[in-house]
């Protein structure tokens, strides 16, 4: 069967239906050029002969049944309906978005030719809402097909749960029961609607099943978790961050939700930046003065005291920040002060072996230790002092060496009281010593 110019085939070869263009023959076969009619991509087959047996042929004109003619139209209404009613995935869902909301989605992100956008508002602003609203939005114009969603493993169900509930939209998780089911198959080439963990996702083997797949449009929730930091011209980049470089690679749009995306570190918010488009800021400076000009089209950041209702009134109530301050003892000081020169030393040889982030954080413990109580700072050091001793009886000072992968200290952030607790007992042993001597100092 030959498809004619202008027809609409079917078939295993194509993703979708496609609108043929134009037929050339070849030996041995033909060349067909054609439009994916859902998402709009031109593209290029060659069929065999025997390969056009095996397509069909729709029809496109109105000789067929009424009702099969009344869907076709009713179809090509709803494809483009977005364009008389410019809210229509508000419209269709069952939420009832603030001004600010609308603001963010329709104003900036759907405006950009192609989204690539980070929304950083405030906690509590909804910045799932918008990235629900920019997602339901991009299907209904027939511009998101394949959707992968990548959160904190904690949010994986919440978000099945909403989107089904808010926007009639069904997600599956992607884990490893679902991997070691596939057989081989990769089973992100065959879900079109997928959510994962960020953690699981950034493992070397899931990363390579996600390399392998392109999606429409990519959406991450705690984005800023995918981290890369600069010291001096070295960039250390986190697993997490290089699962970031394939989503975006191989997505079209890609959304970014984080309510913490500088974190004091403008170089690691350049780099968190280049995921969405790289080298758009070619540097900090750049996007300082960006901010300050209000001409930004990367992302969106707004304060809870910017945030009002349709009535302009504020949706939170005014924040008051106040430093309370305490007298510490004579001795309390003294402990104190050598406690920080400690620290301080400690730190400086840090910064020498490029390792300043790591070692820093481990030690500020004994700090938080101080502040938390004196019962608490002598446990502490005990606890490091018998630990060090440990690794000097031992005569290895590789042992006495603790490498922190820069997502074990993120994860901290999510972790109950009693993980924390584990987790830093474990960062208190840290130590820079290059031989027994320095150990034993």
């Amino acid at each position: 069967m030959e498809p004619k110019e202008r027809s609409i085939i079917k078939g295993d070869f194509f993703p979708e239906p496609v609108e043929v263009i134009k037929v050339d023959k070849r030996n041995g076969g033909v060349v067909i050029h054609g439009r994916l009619i859902h998402s709009g991509d031109i593209r290029n087959w060659f069929l065999t002969e025997e390969n056009l047996r095996e397509i069909t042929i729709q029809n496109t004109d109105f000789s067929t049944k009424g009702s099969e003619a009344f869907l076709a139209t009713e179809a090509l209404r709803l494809r483009y309906a977005y364009l008389f009613d410019p809210y229509l995935a508000v419209s269709v869902s069952k939420i009832d978005p603030l001004p600010f909301q609308i603001e963010a989605v329709y104003e900036y992100a759907l405006k950009l030719p192609q989204v690539r956008f980070m929304i950083a508002d405030d906690p509590g602003a909804g910045k799932t809402i918008m990235a629900w609203l920019i997602m339901k939005e991009l299907k209904l114009r027939g511009l998101a097909k394949r959707i992968l969603v990548v959160v904190p493993g904690h949010l994986k169900y919440q978000w099945i749960r909403e989107l089904k509930e808010k926007f009639q939209e069904n997600f599956e998780v992607f884990d490893r029961n679902l991997l070691k089911n596939s057989y081989g198959s990769n089973p992100l080439q065959e879900k079109h609607h997928i959510i994962l963990s960020m953690d699981f996702a950034k493992q070397d083997d899931v990363r390579n099943i996600i390399a392998s797949s392109h999606w429409d449009l990519v959406v991450v929730d705690e984005a800023h978790k995918m981290s890369a930091y600069k010291y001096g011209q070295k960039v250390k980049r986190t697993h997490r961050y290089k699962l970031g470089q394939i989503l975006a690679k191989n997505s079209t749009h890609m959304l970014f939700l984080t309510a913490t995306p500088h974190r004091g570190d403008p170089e690691n918010f350049q780099l968190l930046l280049d995921l969405l488009r790289e080298g758009f800021f070619a540097t900090t400076e750049m996007i300082e003065e960006s901010i300050k000009s209000g001409d930004n089209p990367l992302f969106i950041r707004r304060l809870k005291e910017d945030l009002r209702d349709f009535e302009g009134k504020p949706l939170f109530t005014k924040r008051e920040v106040k430093t309370i301050s305490f007298n510490l003892s004579d001795p309390e000081v003294e402990l104190y002060n050598q406690l920080s020169d400690y620290i301080s030393k400690q730190y400086g040889r840090a910064e020498q072996e490029n390792n300043k982030r790591n070692v820093a954080f481990a030690l500020v413990i004994l700090q938080r230790r101080f502040a938390s109580s004196l019962y608490a700072l002598l446990k502490s050091l005990e606890r490091r002092k018998e630990r060090l001793e440990e690794f000097l009886k031992a005569g290895s000072v590789e042992k006495g060496e603790a490498f922190l992968e820069l997502e074990e200290l993120e994860d901290v952030e999510d972790s109950t009281e009693d993980e924390i607790l584990e987790k830093e007992r474990e960062w208190e042993s840290v130590s820079l010593a290059k031989n027994i001597e320095e150990l034993r100092q």
